[in-house]
């Protein structure tokens, strides 16, 4: 059993890590073929970045189905011989599960487009007119955070890419799909998995315009995201010893990560954060770039090393990914 607190977590970005069918695009099979290099590297667990089925929209981070492998990276028989041969070197897999959003090619969304009452509450659905969408919340990429559809005269809550529908998580019966998503990949022999944004799924009963800012205040870290985090867990084993989980923490601040990473809350077993990413964002903006500052770079990582101090863990999200160098596929 591996103990994630002495282990190397690597990780790759499938698509451009290693193609064996010459289609330019890296693969399943790819990730096989350099096992025992990885194994001589001295890792631990293998990150792999989405290769779920998906548009790619968002390089794979707009999921069109949870348990189905995309064809551009394999096949679910590659997949279990990947966990297996794996496993045969003492590696296990880290999963990145997307659970703030699904793309709308999703099939919940079809149907909630389709006017499907039960799947639109599987999502934020709310009535207005064109051109008054409910609140001034933005987009992380870019533009107004809702999305208006005329057929239902209704608009969809999107954090990021319009194709990425936010999940509505009080809705008792997402979270009952998102267990039995872990659950699916726990009987594969996952044990390992990173969770994408997860500090942003608890969002508000009511939702109002943001007068200081553009949201997130009332999204990030929200009012029941601890409550949610402990039910997933708890409800799927993931607390168990041999499993490992990562929450990637978007905006979010210490005293939350010390209750996130807390043994005794039963949430997660380690998180990371981004502001140390933003010293080189002009004027907060991060599509416009400036000379970072180093000074400032180093404040950032100090106050957090200090103020995670406890026993807590925290990972450091600067990460760079390796590649064989015969590959012949830049890293994107």
């Amino acid at each position: 059993m591996q103990n994630f607190k002495k282990s190397c977590v690597y990780q790759i970005y499938p698509k451009s890590f290693m193609d064996t069918d010459g289609d330019g695009i890296g693969d399943l099979k790819g990730i096989m073929e350099k096992l025992d290099y990885l194994k001589m590297l001295g890792v631990d667990y293998l990150w792999l970045t989405p290769f779920f089925l998906s548009p790619q929209n968002d390089n794979g981070y707009d999921i069109e189905d949870y348990c189905r492998i995309d064809p551009l990276f394999g096949t679910m028989e590659d997949l279990d011989r990947l966990i297996s041969e794996a496993k045969d070197r003492d590696m296990r897999l880290m999963l990145d599960m997307v659970f703030n959003h699904t793309s709308t090619k999703h099939e919940w969304f079809q149907r909630a487009l389709a006017g499907e009452k039960k799947y639109q509450d599987y999502y934020f659905f709310k009535d207005g007119t064109e051109g008054s969408p409910p609140t001034n919340w933005q987009s992380k990429f870019g533009g107004n955070a809702w999305e208006y559809v005329k057929e239902l005269e209704k608009y969809y809550l999107h954090l990021y890419d319009v194709t990425q529908a936010d999940l509505n998580w009080e809705n008792p019966d997402v979270r009952e799909e998102i267990k039995n998503v872990l659950r699916f990949w726990k009987e594969k022999g996952i044990r390992g998995f990173r969770f994408d944004v997860i500090n942003l799924v608890s969002k508000p009963t009511v939702f109002e315009d943001d007068e200081e800012g553009d949201g997130r205040r009332f999204y990030t870290d929200g009012p029941r995201i601890h409550e949610f985090l402990r039910e997933i867990v708890e409800d799927t084993g993931l607390d168990a010893e041999d499993v490992v989980t990562v929450g990637e923490m978007s905006s979010t601040t210490i005293d939350h990560c010390i209750r996130y990473t807390n043994p005794e809350e039963k949430q997660l077993k380690m998180c990371f954060n981004f502001h140390h990413l933003k010293v080189d964002y002009k004027d907060g903006d991060k599509w416009s770039l400036m000379p970072y500052d180093f000074g400032r770079l180093k404040k950032i990582f100090h106050t957090w090393q200090e103020g995670i101090a406890g026993g807590k863990w925290v990972e450091c999200s600067l990460l760079v990914q390796s590649r064989p160098a015969e590959s012949g596929i830049p890293v994107r």
